[in-house]
């Protein structure tokens, strides 16, 4: 029977209420402990959330941005590193740095995560499940992350069924200015990044270059009979640019250009596993993107229509080792292309009545992806080959709105249309609000959404030496969810901010999930998942000098067929994040992320399999430190995993030991 309410059956009387009650009775405790008074607070702008500018505490999701100077603050390179302690995200990496990852976001598939650079979708056509590998992205060239939880496809489309993540790389503004990173540290491992920005007369750039390497770790788990000891090496290299042409005031013109190589080796989980020394993957990343921007009619109108190209290659190479019990060489090559051009306005509405900051968006995508895959290897001497070259394209059109009703509620929806040469056409959209409640400092949340994941390239056409054939019949998996929570802002303690909690109870239910049929030959749409929730996100700034950000998570998801949970979706996870500064220019930032126990394909200490099972909780414990020298010069020790956590994100495959990076940053005008 489906679940209706905002407390299903499901939830009454058990773990999950339980919990959703004690967070709101939280909630209602941190009045006391304020000032009841209502003091404006810095406000954080959010584009990704609606297509218009909107302070993150009128969206009606969940919303988490970072910036810049928390990758610098927090110790972060690498996109994985900066995601891993945002609420409602589950982040899986299969070994160290550059290799796969994925990211769950509310217990929904990674290929139900749709990742955009600069406002553009960069989803890996190649995979076998059209997800974004999280594993192989740096940060050198990045200004923001916007992450935003809950379905979105109703403002872009397929992939968005479990929300967006939004990455704005940086571009140039005001006067000339370099900065300059350098790092070293142990266990052998060295970064450098540089960048130059700035504007001048009409024109504004950015320009940058980045490089990280690390003899890295064995990632097998030590506690397998079959660890050998053998590193696992990493190297980044990027370059990006960014330039921008202003003829006339309100217009702008731009490109912007990135690749990224990244090379990483990691172990294989064989049969049994093996602590292969020559597993390589070699991935190239290619990005482009052309447009113009202008602002019309009094900057009423904000029109932005660019065409942007993505091109993403990875090569795995594992040649024969005598000792390898799988006797496995492998040649593979992955290539997925996509091309994208969109046409997004935004238009700002007269008030009327008591409406007020009322807008509307309009626009139209058109993207082309393809994929080209060749699966070359040899196991026990019987080869495998795996083959996909094909493309679809999509033409879609969105439209959305929002205002403001009596400077209390703040509504929006949104509506699109997606036509994919593959299956026909999808429609989806989303409803939200927020009421604001200053008598109590509070706002209640609530949205509803609907979303699609098209059929990828493989599912559809991809066939193997061993009988597979993909199903050209497949239809996109569907989704609909809603989330409702209150968020507290309250001053207190002399801060104008002192405590900040959200609470969200989440739910979302798929269908027509696409699985691979009993013997392998192909895939169908016979699956079907429910998932729900409660998120929860505490910050509190007791002092100018100290801050703490804590979050936890509960889900439950479960295959609605077999009732059983689905792999690698910990029931509970949390972090918390403190900052502290009690000397000028200086900063310390411990970190603690827990990962509860959850449902994996095990391997036993012998290094074979033992089938699905409850692998072990995690608990990472990182440590930073930042001090400010001058205007210029600052210094910083990052250390992660300090206290040598064997946490085994992906059963098999532990993550990477203890490591200190000591380097300095330099920025001159």
């Amino acid at each position: 029977m489906e679940r209706r309410g905002v407390f299903p059956a499901c939830c009454r009387g058990t773990k999950m209420r339980q919990k959703f009650w004690w967070m709101l009775g939280t909630a209602a405790l941190l009045p006391a402990m304020a000032r009841a008074q209502v003091v404006a607070q810095p406000q954080v702008i959010t584009v990704t959330a609606t297509r218009i500018p909107t302070p993150s505490a009128d969206v009606a999701a969940g919303v988490t941005v970072l910036t810049a100077a928390d990758f610098a603050a927090r110790g972060d390179t690498t996109l994985a590193q900066a995601l891993s302690t945002v609420p409602g995200l589950g982040v899986v990496q299969s070994g160290g740095p550059g290799t796969q990852t994925s990211v769950f976001i509310r217990g929904t598939n990674s290929e139900d995560v749709l990742v955009l650079l600069d406002g553009v979708p960069v989803n890996d056509p190649s995979e076998a499940n059209g997800a974004f590998n999280f594993g192989d992205y740096t940060l050198a060239d990045v200004q923001r992350i916007e992450v935003i939880r809950g379905p979105m496809s109703g403002l872009y489309g397929s992939n968005a069924i479990g929300g967006v993540i939004n990455i704005i790389t940086r571009r140039g503004e005001g006067k000339p200015k370099a900065s300059l990173t350098l790092g070293g540290g142990w266990p052998a491992q060295g970064q450098g990044s540089a960048t130059i920005s700035g504007s001048t007369g009409k024109f504004d750039y950015a320009l940058s270059g980045a490089i990280d390497e690390a003899a890295g770790f064995d990632n097998t788990a030590r506690r397998l009979s079959v660890y050998a000891g053998n590193r696992d090496p990493y190297r980044a290299k990027l370059g990006s640019l960014d330039l921008g042409y202003t003829p006339v005031e309100g217009t702008r013109i731009y490109a912007v250009l990135r690749a990224e190589q990244v090379d990483a080796a990691f172990p294989d989980l064989g049969y049994p596993v093996y602590d292969d020394p020559n597993s390589f993957d070699y991935n190239t990343n290619l990005f482009g993107k052309f447009g113009v921007s202008s602002k019309l009619f009094d900057g009423r109108l904000q029109t932005d229509l660019f065409i942007a190209r993505l091109q993403n290659t990875l090569h795995y190479s594992n040649l024969l080792d005598a000792g390898d019990p799988n006797n496995l060489q492998a040649n593979d090559r992955y290539h997925g292309d996509r091309t994208d051009v969109q046409w997004n306005n935004t238009l700002q509405l007269p008030d009327a009545g008591t409406a007020r900051f009322s807008s509307a968006t309009f626009g139209v995508e058109y993207a082309n992806d393809s994929a080209h895959e060749s699966v070359d290897e040899v196991s026990f001497g019987s080869p495998f080959i795996e083959t996909v070259h094909a493309s679809q394209h999509s033409l879609a059109g969105h439209v959305g709105a929002q205002t403001t009703l009596m400077h209390r509620l703040t509504l929006t929806a949104a509506l699109r249309d997606d036509a994919v040469s593959s299956f026909g056409n999808a429609l989806t959209g989303r409803i939200g609000g927020v009421l604001a409640i200053p008598e109590a400092d509070a706002r209640l949340k609530a949205s509803f959404g609907t979303g699609f994941l098209a059929p990828s390239l493989f599912e559809l056409y991809g066939v193997d030496n061993y009988g597979y054939v993909g199903n050209p019949n497949l239809r996109p998996e569907y989704s609909s969810g809603f989330d409702v929570g209150p968020q507290f802002d309250l001053p207190g303690f002399g801060q104008p901010v002192f405590a900040s909690l959200a609470v969200s109870y989440f739910q979302t239910s798929i269908r027509d999930l696409i699985t691979t049929t009993p013997d392998f030959s192909s895939e169908e749409n016979i699956g079907r998942a429910n998932i729900n929730g409660v998120e929860s996100d505490l910050v509190l700034t007791p002092a100018s000098w100290l801050s703490a950000s804590l979050s936890y998570t509960y889900t439950r998801a479960e295959d609605a067929r077999t009732r059983t949970e689905l792999l690698r979706r910990p029931q509970d996870s949390g972090s918390a994040t403190v900052t502290i500064g009690p000397v000028r220019g200086f900063t310390l930032v411990p970190q603690v992320q827990y990962v509860g126990r959850f449902v994996d394909y095990l391997y036993g200490n012998n290094g074979y399999p033992t089938g699905n099972g409850r692998a072990a909780a995690g608990t990472i414990v990182n440590l930073n430190a930042n001090y400010r020298i001058s205007d210029k010069f600052s210094l910083f020790a990052a250390g992660k995993n300090i206290l040598g956590s064997r946490f085994e994100p992906v059963n098999g495959l532990q993550i990477p030991g203890a490591s200190l990076l000591l380097g300095v940053r330099a920025t001159l005008e």
